[in-house]
Formats: structure tokens, C-alpha cells, sequence
């Protein structure tokens, strides 16, 4: 009776194993299809046979040659491969000044591989960074992780929140102020509703890093400051967040 429950098991586990992939790989190539990766690299051959790659791979994508083209197209991508080495713009001015508007993510690719780059590279705003020569297998891997980050949303709090003339929306994901709708990224909306649901409190960097971002292990670089800076830029006064020096921001009023 023994062997023959075991050959039994032994039996099943081609059909068990051939379900699940039944079941799991249409859905994986469906999600790879609907992803819009844009590739900015100045190398035509390197650039042809990356893009060449991932629509083999199941993703749409098409890459430009310069920083300049980066600008104009960035908005119609769900992901972006962004060289360093740009003829026009360097690529960590370019991760910076899309970060500065979007939460689109960013793999940096490319052949710098010093310590400073890959820092000034992340404190600019990329999601992560791969160091040329890689495999293709590592890369895919890599956006398949940066999108399961930027997918995994935090729970959205159901309370609206009123300061003065500013009105927060979390269910509509709508901001207003004074009436008027203003045009956030999801990643300014998360940093002013957690700031605005804390009132007189100040929120220390670490713990934005942690519920904006869900990151509570790397250091808060540039990329808060820059969110704040944008922040105060669309609201029209610096005054709605108050920078705690060396600590963290509050929410103010204008």
C-alpha cells in the first residue's frame, strides 16, 4: 500500500504542476503586454537589440536617443530604462526632473558602475540600477520587481481632511485648493495626505521614506525634498509644508 500511494503522488505531480502553469503564465503575459517601457539609449545597436529583447519578452517597447526625446514621451510609459550617458542631458539630471513630476519608475542601465553614480542615480529618483554588461534574464527580473513595488499601493484612509481652503480627497485621490483641482503625482498625494493627517505634528523623513514610499531600510535622499518642492511650487506658497530642519516637514497654512 505504501508504494502504491507513492507512485500515486508521483503520478499527479506532472498534472498539478501543468494546472498551475495553465493558470499563472496567460496572466503573466497579459500584464507584460499591457507594460510600456521606454528605453533611453544613444547606442542605435545596443538600443535596437534591448528593445528587440523585451518585446520578445511580452513588454511594448520602443526606446529615443537623448534626454530631450526622454522629456516629450516619458508620459506615454509605464516604466523607463534610462542610460547615464546621454549626448544632451546627462541621464541623473533626467532620472532627477522626471522624478520631480512623475512616480513613473526608473532603472538606470548602464556602463558606470562606481559607487557615486549608483548613489546619485537613486538619490535622483531611480527605482534601481543595473550595471552594464547584464543578462537579459537579470533585467527582466528587475522590472518585474520595481512593478510589484510601484503597484503595491497602501491601503487608501477613507477621511477627507480640511485645512483652511485646502481640501484633501482620499477616496477621489483629489486635492483642491480654494476650490480649484490640483494636479498631483500619487506619490505627492500619499506625502500630503500623511502630513495633513498628522496635524502640528512634525513627520520625521524615515517615516515618510516608510509610508509613502515603503521603504524603511534606505536613507531619505533628494527625493522628499524634491516631492516637498514640487508640492509647494503647485499649491503657490512654501508655507503649507514647514521644513523641521534635520527632522522632517509638517503641514502649515497658507
Amino acid at each position: 500500500m505504501g508504494h502504491q500511494s507513492v507512485r500515486l503522488v508521483e503520478a499527479r505531480i506532472p498534472h498539478q504542476m501543468s494546472m498551475r502553469g495553465a493558470s499563472v503564465r496567460p496572466e503573466v503575459r497579459r500584464v507584460r503586454k499591457a507594460l510600456r517601457v521606454l528605453a533611453v539609449e544613444n547606442e542605435t545597436e545596443v538600443a535596437k537589440e534591448l528593445v528587440r529583447d523585451l518585446w520578445r519578452h511580452g513588454y511594448q517597447a520602443e526606446s529615443v536617443p537623448t534626454g530631450a526625446q526622454a522629456l516629450q514621451q516619458y508620459r506615454n510609459a509605464d516604466l523607463l530604462l534610462v542610460d547615464l550617458d546621454l549626448p544632451d542631458l546627462d541621464g541623473v539630471e533626467l532620472c532627477r526632473s522626471i522624478r520631480a513630476v512623475c512616480d513613473v519608475p526608473i532603472i538606470v542601465v548602464t556602463a558606470r558602475d562606481s559607487e557615486v553614480d549608483r548613489v546619485l542615480s537613486l538619490r535622483a529618483g531611480s527605482d534601481d540600477y543595473v550595471a552594464k554588461p547584464y543578462s537579459l534574464a537579470e533585467l527582466i527580473a528587475r522590472i518585474e520587481a520595481v512593478m510589484r513595488r510601484a503597484l503595491r499601493q497602501p491601503a487608501a484612509p477613507d477621511e477627507a481632511i480640511t485645512v483652511g481652503s485646502l481640501g484633501i480627497d482620499p477616496r477621489a485621490r483629489e486635492i483642491r485648493l480654494d476650490g480649484r483641482h490640483i494636479d498631483v503625482t500619487r506619490k505627492e498625494f500619499d506625502l500630503l495626505y500623511l502630513l495633513a493627517s498628522r496635524p502640528g505634528i512634525v513627520v520625521t523623513r524615515k517615516q515618510i521614506m516608510a509610508q509613502v514610499w515603503r521603504d524603511s531600510r534606505s536613507e531619505p535622499g533628494r527625493t522628499i525634498d524634491t516631492h516637498v518642492s514640487s508640492l509647494r511650487s503647485k499649491l503657490g506658497s512654501s508655507s503649507w509644508i514647514i521644513t523641521a530642519r534635520g527632522v522632517g516637514f509638517r503641514l502649515g497654512h497658507a
